[in-house]
Parts: structure tokens; sequence; C-alpha cells
């Protein structure tokens, strides 16, 4: 934000209208405001925020009139600023809630506060509602007017006090200056998401340890009191992994083997039963040997009988007849 102009009429401790050329102060660099006590110093920031939200900072916005006691009856109350924001020029012309004398009659009436913005550079809709005005200086500046307070326009006589205060003191000034609410929440937040994580890891760790004294067990290894569980285990498991691999090669190895075996012994038991086929029908074949005499005498006997059988029929038929 760039400040181009100021002009105030019977505003604060200024009855009449006073114009402060920002232009022609701001050309050589920095400059100071400076001046007695009263001289109006603090009421030029006034007049400055006024006319950008309509309210001054602090406790001089409560139980204070912004019209200036030292005006002319029937002096208008105005503030107008001219000012480049984000790029965008503009004018802003505000005037407070007033008393003034009424045409007829006596006593005085009361005018409503007005304000309009008016785009000096060309574009853009000029307003005359104090929401609006509102909205679009909020947007342009990025801040709501206690944020513009706290930031741009720091409480008179705050900063000398902070410079003299201890660490507690300064620390409530900054709170109170600079209304760390939201920051005190975010890090309550923070505290107490660290304190469950710190929880949820302690649980995690039992954990740990009682899976790490179910490994240890069954393991019949002690880890140590100094080992990483993890680690450890993950040394384990990769070990019990090798001894699977080397157990798994040895039972295929054993397989192959009794798949050999079986069938070795299927054509040992088949030749062993082939053997005793063979020792039988030698056996046999001895037994038959041995009565080979014995058989010849009795095939003799049946030939001679054969032969001498039709001569025993002749005999007895020649009996009968």
């Amino acid at each position: 934000m760039r400040l181009h102009a100021l002009e105030v009429t019977a505003f604060g401790p200024f009855a009449d209208t006073v114009r402060v050329d920002f232009d022609e102060l701001g050309a050589d660099g920095l400059f100071l405001l400076h001046g007695r006590t009263g001289a109006g110093k603090t009421s030029i920031l006034d007049a400055v925020a006024f006319a950008l939200y309509g309210t001054v900072p602090g406790a001089r916005a409560e139980g204070r009139r912004l019209v200036s006691d030292h005006a002319a009856a029937g002096a208008v109350p105005k503030v107008m600023l001219e000012a480049t924001i984000a790029g965008r020029r503009l004018r802003i012309v505000r005037s407070p809630e007033y008393e003034r004398p009424k045409l007829r009659g006596t006593g005085t009436t009361k005018e409503k506060a007005k304000a309009t913005l008016t785009w000096l550079d060309g574009s853009g809709q000029n307003l005359s509602r104090h929401e609006d005005i509102g909205e679009v200086i909020g947007a342009l500046l990025g801040m709501s007017a206690a944020q513009f307070f706290q930031v741009v326009l720091l409480p008179q006589g705050e900063f000398a006090k902070f410079l003299r205060a201890d660490s507690k003191e300064r620390g409530a000034l900054l709170e109170r200056l600079f209304d760390t609410t939201l920051f005190g929440g975010v890090e309550k937040w923070f505290r107490e998401r660290a304190a469950a994580g710190a929880k949820k890891l302690a649980e995690q760790q039992k954990k740990v340890d009682v899976l790490s004294a179910k490994v240890d067990a069954a393991a019949g290894i002690e880890a140590g009191a100094d080992a990483d569980p993890v680690g450890w285990a993950r040394k384990l498991r990769e070990d019990a992994v090798d001894t699977r691999d080397s157990m798994i090669v040895a039972l295929d190895t054993a397989r192959d083997a009794e798949r050999s075996a079986r069938a070795e012994l299927e054509e040992a038991v088949a030749l062993a039963r082939r053997l005793e086929r063979r020792a039988a029908a030698q056996s046999e074949l001895a037994a038959l040997d041995a009565t080979a005499d014995e058989r010849a005498a009795l095939a003799a006997e049946r030939a001679a009988a054969l032969r001498a059988a039709p001569v025993a029929v002749t005999g007895e038929e020649s009996r009968r007849a």
C-alpha cells in the first residue's frame, strides 16, 4: 500500500481542513511524523485508519467522538484518502456520524456516517455502501481492521513498554499487542498432539516389548538390553528364512532319495517273488525226479493191463456161453 494524499476536516483535533501530501513527503525516502503532545500525530494515523476501515485503533475508538470539538457549528467532518493498494489507485471519502444544527428551529439532528470509494484508475464500479467498501479494502490489503491495527499501526506507548519489560511482561505485551490467541491455540494443539503421539508411542513400545519377548522364547536367543527389537527381529527372520530355504533343499533331496529307494525296494520285492516261484518250481521238479522209477513202473503196469483187457473180455464171454 502506498499513500498519496490525506485530507481531514473537522476530525479529531483538526477544526479546519488539513491536507498531507505523502507523495511529496516520501519523495526522498522515509519521513518522520513528529510534533508536541496533542499536536495531532496520532490523529493523522487515526484518519488513515478511519478512511480505510471506518474505525480507529484500540481504546481510541471507545468513548471518543471522532468529530472535532473545535470545528465551527455546521462543519461536516470528513476524511479523504488517496492511495494505491495492490496496484489499484483509489480515493476513499468517509464522514463519521455527527450532530448538526437543525435547518429549522433549534437543536441538532443526527447525520449518519457516509462513505464512498472511487477508482481513480478508471476500472471497476465505484462504491457507496460501508459493507462493500470494507470487503474491497479487506481483500486488497489482505487483513481485517484488527489485524491492520496490530501489524501496521502499533498502539502508542506499547513499544516503549515492550523495550523496558522483562521476558514475562514482554510476552504478555506481545500477546495483547498482536492478539496471539490463535497462535496459542495452535501451540496448544501441537502440545496435545505431541502428548497423544508420545502416549501412542509408549503403547506401541509395550507391544514391541511383548512381541520381542515372544520372539526370544520362540528363537531361544535373547536380543540383549541395547538391541533394537525391530532390527533384531528382522535379523532373526532373515536367518529363519535362510534356514527354511536350506531345509527345503534338504527335504527335496530326501524325497528324491526316498523315491529312488522305493523304486529299488519294489524291484527287489518283485525279484524275490520270482525267486520264490523258481524255488518252488525247482522243488516240485526235484520231487517229480525222485518218483520217476515208481511212475515208470506204474506206467508199465498200466500198459500191460491195457494189452490184457481184450483177452479177459473174450474169456468171460466164453464162460457165459
